[in-house]
């Protein structure tokens, strides 16, 4: 900002002495930053898009009719997908910026309309028939060519979501997945499955260095998957409960490594909650299986008192540790 230019605006009497002011204190503040606001009404704006025609569709679905909606969301799509080719800046292995500020937007209303546009064909005219794994499949496979090819790591989690979806389904017998039961051990172990082939192929990339900027992203979903699976079958198998805190504990102790090594809070954070949520089911199990005495409440109690205090004092302590070289 000019101040001079300003300051003989107030010497010709073109301004006051408070707007003067005003400017100083205005160039002395800096500039503020408003990237991350912009991003985030642009992504809920696409988001409330997409949306906004699910229900204008299902509203009006009588009416309008389903080739006319059909052809507008493929034609859509297809526009989306034309100016993300045309604009694209060439593939590499390593990062690929963004060629201008709505790229990604574009690019993700495309990947949305074409998941919208192949469910709206298996569920109206069943195009895949009872084959639900291939419905899943082939979005799957076109959401992680994307990601790749345009270099989009929002594009990449709808990948590994489609993923999950897909094993889920295809390892799922059909019968449970239409009673919506998904307490079965198969989907316990396919979890399993999944969460350490997620963190593999996170290593392959950052050490090949294969787009190796997408390996937090592989390893965050990674990480909550097995978790989550492991907490699960602690859970559901009740009388071998027990044998759950080995592979538990393994995860905690190697994403613990991993923290330290990253320098991430993050993970942190996460194995301890995930932790904690294991150790405390234990604990509780083994009380009430032992006494239900009044005793024994009083110190399930007083555990979860102290072991909360403990764990926030750890936490802090570690946020310390980790704080000058925090990677996230």
């Amino acid at each position: 900002m000019n101040i001079p230019l300003f300051e003989q605006f107030h010497k010709e009497g073109l301004i006051s002495a408070s707007s003067l002011q005003k400017v100083k204190q205005r160039a002395n503040s800096g500039i503020f930053s408003v990237h991350w606001e912009l991003k985030t009404i642009l992504y809920l704006g696409i988001l409330l898009l997409t949306g906004g025609l699910g229900i204008l569709i299902y509203k009006n679905i009588d009416s309008i009719g389903h080739q006319i909606i059909l052809t507008a969301i493929g034609m859509l799509c297809a526009v989306c997908f034309f100016y993300c080719e045309r604009k694209k800046l060439p593939f590499a292995t390593t990062k690929v910026p963004a060629p201008n500020s709505f790229f990604d937007y574009i690019l993700l209303l495309g990947c949305l309309t074409l998941i919208t546009f192949i469910t709206y064909l298996q569920v109206q005219y069943t195009t895949f028939g009872n084959a639900y794994g291939l419905a899943t499949f082939i979005p799957m496979v076109i959401l992680f060519f994307c990601a790749y090819y345009f270099d989009h790591l929002g594009v990449l989690s709808m990948a590994i979501v489609n993923l999950a979806a897909w094993m889920g389904i295809a390892i799922t017998p059909l019968n449970i997945l239409k009673a919506n039961n998904f307490a079965d051990a198969e989907i316990i172990f396919s979890g399993l499955l999944l969460g350490m082939a997620l963190n593999a192929i996170a290593w392959v990339s950052k050490n090949r260095n294969i787009k190796a900027h997408f390996c937090f992203t592989y390893t965050n979903f990674g990480m909550n998957i097995l978790f989550i699976a492991c907490l699960a079958g602690l859970f559901y198998f009740e009388h071998h409960y027990l044998l759950w805190l080995v592979p538990l504990a393994c995860i905690v102790y190697l994403f613990y490594k991993k923290s330290l090594a990253t320098a991430s809070f993050y993970f942190m954070l996460m194995l301890t909650l995930y932790g904690y949520v294991g150790i405390s089911y234990v604990i509780v199990r083994l009380t009430m299986d032992t006494s239900l005495n009044m005793g024994a409440v009083y110190f399930v109690i007083m555990y979860f008192i102290l072991s909360a205090v403990g764990m926030i004092a750890f936490l802090s302590r570690m946020n310390k540790k980790l704080k000058q070289h925090d990677s996230i």
